[in-house]
């Protein structure tokens, strides 16, 4: 009859997936896995996960009389059938006499594995149900104590398990943990746990570890729980095939339970099983998996682990066990030999840990595990990141964690492991760590490392990988997902690469010799690339200015497809004589290097453009030789401004200010309303509804073309080329002597396509800086200061200028926690409102909005969560400003004034032009502020390889000696300080001075300052001469949070 059955093996039905499978077993067999909790199961361990018995469902246990059967009547099919069909089975489900013979199996072939200490198969109750080793633990945990009981483990952070009752974890969340740690020495304390237990009476106490390198001593846990009237858990999981091969102590008889997945050392299927010597116990453990932990268990894994179970009974499963402690012994003397320190002191098991914080860099920044289990996997090595004894939190640990099951099951012995923490100890002692600040983190660690120790240590792990034993076939892959520096390209004499990726053309800056920006989609140029084993010389071609191609003679073709991955990867040092790298300098990607058929025709030229202001490998010094020419050597003129006083101008919405009885001033040379009913009134608005802002004086301008990104990164600090279009981000322009020229928002609508948004007083001073960088007129670099801007094509436009026709835009600013409703009432279809519902901060999109064509962005300049920043075309602002207003009564917004907007910044911690950093900041005699005084470093990425003032910015930075901070004085009723105010210490010493100023939301005085980096530590007190007036006495403050939490 016909039926539904798909037939077919995997590569037939999906070719996808059975590709997946092929480079995960590809991956195995080629890199050399260090995963303590992970093993290679045999092949006929996987293949009984693929049987049929994958296909049923067999809720319940098989007859509990089973347990005691020898494993021959447990095969007993006659009679086991028979007995089935008479007597019926305890399951749920019918259809499983297998099911039964299989779980029965494996029950038994467990017990006979652990029976140890004088206990037989026969004193052991097993369940094999639980799914894994969480759900095992939880299973325990619901069969031996009420919820809200204290249960005591050993701290996550000094070798612990998330299930030992950690805080993010279900243990940690539904039952009082208490923790145990170790000691000074990094060592077990029995002692102190037994006074910890005696002090806590937990109920249950569990030992075992997940990275603490010791076995423990289960006597001595075990009267500790009795003194305690605990509850003893065994959580060997790690160590389970140690402890089944009897080749370290076994916690049999002396733990209540005993607990073991069986994929880590046992070498098995994903699973777990549980034992104990209690009858009664193993009833509520039963009851707890099912149907209390769990429904159907997976009987595949039965017929696995059955098999496990047997293997792990033979000569040569302890053999292995033995020799696996042997290579971790090897392993941890090795790196204590290379000056590697190990945590705990050593092991007498599977696994070591490495402190990697023995490697440090010139800012002192310590090697992280994180950064060295990342660089340890691009080698071919693979380990995980790990917390060690000293670290604060699991998010940044110091330490990796290694373990010898995989390696000696494909036949490590002492001599290769030693070999192999060799090549370890080669790359760690040789990376170059360094601190990135980063906005929302705060300081985060990375590290570098020389190109020639990356890709000699991946050519002696590709050799010992190669001679290690695999029980299986594979094919070997090339690029992406193996590459060594000896590949040979397939080509003859030039080989081609095709180079991709959302930044390729950026990353093309700083990588290659040439000008990016001469380079139109279908031409060709001259180029090169330095590389430590060289330069090489070749033909860049632009595709279509996403895709490049590039030439190279094919004899160097591994080297500079080598070069060019391992820069995409993003930990490779630019220093090319194999000095260590401790600058942040990375190039952007990820990008793609593939070769091609495509042919290339070769360009004639030198290929190194002299007006470039930077490239990797540029020379030793990073000067550069300078032009031939003398008057293009001699350099650009500094940038000079110089402000002209003009009439007072006004915005399209001057005469509504005025209807609306606003209080009209000048500002930034604009004429603009400072209050309508009141500051606090419309300050508290903005706080509990929502404020409507006249902003329209603002600059804004559109830059766009295939150079925008490589424009705007060389004359901002911050990543823009790194937004995706619909972000946004804060940044500065910098002069080349890292000072302020001004702050700026700037927002990617796409690709190509920018949107800059600068303060109103400096608008003619940005544009004419943007347009005399863009053009080549002014100094950017004091080094070579003949150099050109990268994307000196990109397109400038004033949004504000008539010229700009149907683009032009103004700024209007519409914040609160209302906003967004009010913004909505104004009448939205439904993909618009789902597109601005979506928005989040820093993120834009166009909108039609009641009627209005606009550019919507959830930035702002108050600090509310919620608020927008709404660009109109200019012609249109008078009648946006009446709708929103409307729109906008029932929510209760106000029309605020350039007086609650200050209060509001300031109170927010946000700076002000001119007072928290540039023209005008600096105050006794002292320098204008910088972007990094001014509190706000984390938004200069000098992770970027150049840009303008960023060498200058750097070497300020390790100079700086104070920063801004924001802080609210202790008395409600005190004078207004002032910018320029004194800042004074407990001993009557000035630190610094007063900013900004401003009433808050809850009527205290609160402002900025800029104080000495002594005094900036939230909740230092300061005192502060309001006024200047010396022969008064100062007010009293403290420091607060720099960014307030509103």
């Amino acid at each position: 009859m016909p039926d539904y059955l798909f037939r077919g093996n995997l590569a037939k039905l999906d070719p996808d997936v059975y590709a997946l499978t092929q480079l995960e077993q590809e991956r195995q067999a080629r890199k050399l896995i260090l995963i303590p909790s992970e093993s290679t199961a045999p092949l006929a361990v996987r293949e009984a996960l693929a049987s049929a018995f994958q296909n049923i469902y067999a809720e319940g246990y098989p007859d509990e009389e089973s347990r005691w059967m020898t494993e021959d009547e447990i095969l007993d099919y006659p009679m086991r059938l028979a007995h089935y069909r008479r007597s019926g089975d305890p399951r749920y489900y019918k259809g499983v006499e297998y099911a039964d013979v299989v779980e029965a199996l494996a029950r038994k072939r467990a017990a006979q594995t652990f029976a140890a200490n004088g206990f037989s198969a026969d004193q052991i109750y097993v369940n094999v149900q639980a799914l894994s080793g969480a759900p095992a633990n939880n299973a325990v945990y619901q069969a031996l104590i009420p919820l809200g009981e204290t249960i005591m483990g050993l701290n996550l952070l000094h070798g612990g398990h998330l299930s030992h009752g950690s805080s993010v974890n279900r243990s940690g969340k539904w039952f009082k943990a208490v923790h145990y740690t170790v000691d000074a020495n990094e060592r077990l304390d029995y002692d102190a746990i037994r006074a910890l237990a005696l002090e806590h009476r937990p109920k249950l106490i569990i030992a075992g570890y997940s990275s603490y390198s010791w076995v423990p001593n289960w006597k001595k846990f075990r009267e500790i729980a009795d003194e305690a009237g605990a509850y003893f858990l065994a959580d060997i999981s790690h160590i389970g095939g140690l402890v089944a091969a009897g080749v370290v102590p076994s916690p049999i008889g002396y733990a209540h339970v005993v607990m073991s997945t069986t994929h880590k050392s046992l070498d098995g299927p994903r699973g777990a099983v549980l034992l104990t010597t209690d009858a009664a116990i193993a009833k509520k453990i039963d009851s707890a998996v099912f149907p209390g932990e769990q429904g159907g268990p997976h009987v595949n894994v039965f017929a696995a682990l059955a098999l496990t179970f047997k293997l792990a009974q033979t000569n040569q499963f302890k053999q292995l066990q033995t020799q696996t402690i042997k290579n971790a012994q090897a392993m941890a003397d090795q790196f204590t030999k290379r000056g590697l320190r190990v945590p705990f002191g050593g092991t007498d098991c599977h696994m070591l840990n490495v402190d990697c914080t023995t490697v440090k860099g010139e800012d002192g920044t310590a090697l992280s595990g994180d950064q060295a289990a990342r660089i340890l996997d691009i080698v071919g090595i693979v380990v995980n990141r790990n917390t060690i004894p000293g670290d604060k939190n699991s998010k940044d640990p110091s330490g990796i964690r290694i373990g010898t099951p995989w390696i000696t099951q494909r036949g490590f012995d002492e001599k290769k492991t030693r070999q192999l923490a060799d090549i370890m100890a080669d790359v760690l002692l040789a990376c170059a760590p360094h601190s990135v600040d980063t906005v929302r983190k705060g300081k985060q660690r990375r590290a570098k490392l020389d190109f020639k120790v990356l890709n000699d240590a991946r050519l002696k792990v590709r050799k010992l990988a190669e001679s290690a034993g695999i029980d299986f076939k594979y094919k070997k892959s090339g690029y992406p997902h193996f590459y060594y520096i000896d590949d040979k390209s397939k080509a003859k004499d030039v080989a081609v690469y095709e180079l991709s990726g959302d930044r390729v053309r950026q990353m093309l800056d700083y990588v290659v010799s040439s000008d990016l920006s001469a380079l139109k989609p279908g031409m060709s140029q001259a180029t090169s690339i330095a590389t430590p084993k060289g330069t090489i010389k070749g033909t860049l071609k632009n595709v279509d200015d996403i895709f490049f191609q590039l030439a190279v003679p094919a004899a160097k073709a591994g080297v500079a497809a080598t070069w060019l991955r391992d820069l995409s990867d993003g930990y490779l040092s630019f220093n090319l004589d194999g000095s260590k790298d401790f600058s942040a300098r990375r190039v952007p990607g990820p990008f793609t290097v593939n070769e091609t058929k495509d042919k290339v025709a070769a360009v004639t030229g030198k290929g190194v453009d002299e007006g470039k202001p930077w490239f990797i490998g540029i020379s030793s010094n990073g000067k550069g030789e300078a032009p031939s020419s003398p008057s293009v050597a001699s350099g650009m003129p500094p940038f000079v401004w110089n402000e002209v006083e003009d009439e007072l101008k006004k915005t399209a919405l001057n005469q509504v200010h005025r209807e609306m009885g606003g209080r009209m001033v000048p500002f930034a040379g604009w004429e603009m309303p400072v209050q309508y009913t009141g500051i606090y009134e419309e300050h508290l608005a903005t706080r509990n509804a929502a404020g409507l802002f006249d902003v329209s004086h603002m600059g804004v301008y559109d830059v766009r073309g295939a150079d925008a990104a490589s424009f705007l990164d060389t004359v901002c600090g911050n990543d823009c080329g790194g937004l995706q279009p619909g972000e946004s981000l804060y940044t500065h322009f910098l002069t080349p002597d890292a000072d302020v020229i001004d702050d700026t928002l700037v927002y990617r609508r796409g690709w190509d396509n920018y949107l800059v948004v600068v303060n109103a007083s400096n608008d003619d001073k940005d544009r004419t800086w943007l347009e005399s960088v863009r053009d080549g007129k002014v100094k950017i670099d004091n080094a070579r200061p003949w150099v050109r801007t990268y994307g000196y094509n990109a397109e400038i436009r004033n949004l504000r200028d008539p010229k700009s026709g149907s683009d032009m835009r103004v700024d209007i600013a519409l914040q609160g926690p209302k906003s967004r409703d009010i913004l909505l009432a104004m009448g939205v279809d439904d993909e618009t409102r789902a597109r601005i519902m979506k928005l989040k901060r820093t993120e834009l999109c166009d909108a039609v909005v009641g009627g209005f064509d606009l550019i919507v962005s959830r930035t702002g300049y108050t600090g509310e969560k919620m608020a927008f920043e709404l660009f109109v075309h200019p012609e249109r602002a008078v009648d946006f400003w009446k709708t929103v207003l409307k729109a906008g009564e029932a929510f209760g917004v106000k029309a605020i004034g350039l007086g609650a907007r200050d209060s509001l910044r300031t109170e927010a911690g946000l700076p002000l032009y001119g007072h928290e950093m540039g023209l005008g900041s600096g105050k006794f005699g002292e320098r204008d502020l910088g972007v990094a005084e001014g509190g706000f470093g984390s938004y200069v990425k000098t992770y970027k390889p150049w840009f303008i003032g960023r060498d200058a910015f750097v070497a300020r930075e390790k100079e700086r000696k104070g920063v801004v901070i924001r802080f609210t004085f202790d008395e409600q009723r005190v004078r207004m300080a002032h910018n320029g105010d004194p800042v004074m210490n407990a001993n009557g010493e000035r630190i610094g001075f007063v900013t900004s100023c401003a009433i808050d939301g809850a009527r205290f005085i609160t402002g900025q300052a800029y104080v000495e980096n002594a005094y900036a530590k939230e909740g230092t007190p300061i005192f502060i001469h309001q006024g200047s007036v010396m022969d008064r006495p100062a007010s009293a403050a403290k420091v607060v949070s720099r960014l307030a939490k509103l």
